[in-house]
């Protein structure tokens, strides 16, 4: 019995791995196909005709599995989910990747766990020990020198743009993640795309350029990954892999999340990757790795 039950565990903890590393691959192509989406769109637009186009794979999605509808006290965090995730990253990506490059903005994401981390201390009234919070200023410092430095690219819009990016993102998947110990990693982001559904196709209406004419295809392919993969597939994988095989510890492979952004920049749209941009991304990684570590 303790045999079967410890090998059932691990069992469970690797799919939860294996699930989560999926999530963030397909994550990790978000910012460079938005980059190749907003060269020809509008940026609201393609925020919001994105999560209109998943809005309604998953309304055929819940339909097709015959989803529970989630009880009232579970709207609330379903609200916030979709602030997150289905409209504040997107958007504010969007509008940051037309002042600064992928690579640029990839840099940001090492504080992605972070932020995920100190909202799921907030949401979850954790008490962290004082080397974590020494962790995640210094993480902080060095994407603001990192910025800073960059004199010939710099655009303080953009910098900013991508860190409240990061703030209601690590808002969103802090919220999902303990949602989905409620509701399963496919319901809470269906049912979050769903809720933003009928906003989403109005805004989508309201923000429809005259012609389509002048839109490429590269920016066609974009918009067609950022919908499906990004805003479904990747969090039906993420999400699960956070309920399987635990919020804490499948949540720390969002650290790989910059190096294959930074990968797939370079190899997709040719951008330069600096050696600057190598260091500072390892080292925040450094620093949430510490800050984790001393989460609790």
């Amino acid at each position: 019995m303790v045999n079967s039950a410890m090998s059932k565990a691990r069992s469970g903890a690797l799919s939860g791995w294996l699930h989560g590393l999926i999530g963030v691959i397909i994550f990790s192509g978000s910012l460079p196909a938005t980059r190749l989406a907003v060269m020809d769109i509008n940026p609201f637009f393609l925020t919001f005709i994105r999560a209109s186009i998943a809005g309604m794979l998953a309304l055929i999605l819940i339909l097709i599995c015959r989803e529970k509808r989630p009880q009232r006290a579970q709207i609330f965090s379903l609200v916030i989910v979709a602030f997150g995730v289905v409209i504040g990253f997107p958007l504010l990506t969007a509008v940051a990747l037309q002042y600064v490059t992928s690579a640029h903005s990839i840099v940001f994401l090492g504080l992605l766990p972070l932020a995920t981390a100190i909202f799921g201390v907030i949401r979850g009234h954790e008490r962290p020990q004082l080397a974590f919070w020494v962790f995640s200023i210094m993480g902080s410092l060095m994407v603001a020198g990192f910025a800073l430095y960059q004199n010939a690219s710099l655009s303080i819009t953009g910098d900013l743009l991508m860190l409240a990016s990061v703030l209601v993102c690590g808002l969103g998947y802090a919220e999902g993640a303990m949602l989905s110990r409620e509701l399963g990693g496919r319901q809470v982001i269906s049912w979050a795309l769903v809720i933003s559904l009928p906003f989403m196709l109005i805004a989508s209406i309201m923000t429809m350029p005259d012609t389509f004419s002048t839109i490429g295809a590269q920016a066609w392919m974009g918009l067609g990954y950022v919908s499906v993969f990004s805003m479904l597939i990747g969090f039906i994988f993420w999400y699960k892999g956070l309920a399987i095989g635990g919020i804490a510890a499948v949540g720390q492979l969002q650290l790989l999340q910059p190096f294959f952004g930074l990968a797939l920049s370079a190899t997709l749209l040719h951008e330069t990757v600096s050696q600057q941009m190598v260091m500072v991304t390892f080292g925040v990684i450094c620093c949430v790795i510490g800050s984790r570590k001393f989460a609790r």
